[in-house]
């Protein structure tokens, strides 16, 4: 992803010239990636059940319900802060498209 300082715990387990695929932990409700910038395009694959709460660059929230193995993707640029919407963990996987940036 980036260089983030947030609270979610970032596990990179794939990572070459073309991919990164990194789990993201968010152990508890509140627990954020930190502010970030996305460099490359990407895909998400939640791993349970959960509700992100993301805000934007402009500080507007919005809820972000996912279900477990319903993947979404996204270009580059994308600027947001992610956290924990929910009192339960919640978990993603995280592939990054290294060479479309």
């Amino acid at each position: 992803m980036c260089e983030a300082t947030g609270t979610a715990i970032g596990t990179v387990q794939v990572e070459n010239d073309e991919i990164r695929v990194t789990r993201w932990d968010f152990p508890h409700k509140g627990a954020n990636t930190g502010w970030h910038k996305h460099a490359y395009d990407y895909v998400v694959v939640p791993v349970v059940d959960g509700t992100l709460s993301i805000t934007g660059p402009d500080g507007t929230v919005s809820e972000a319900p996912l279900k477990a193995g319903v993947s979404y993707a996204r270009e580059a640029g994308v600027e947001h802060d992610v956290a924990n919407g929910l009192d339960t963990p919640m978990a993603f996987v995280e592939i990054e498209l290294l060479k479309s940036g």
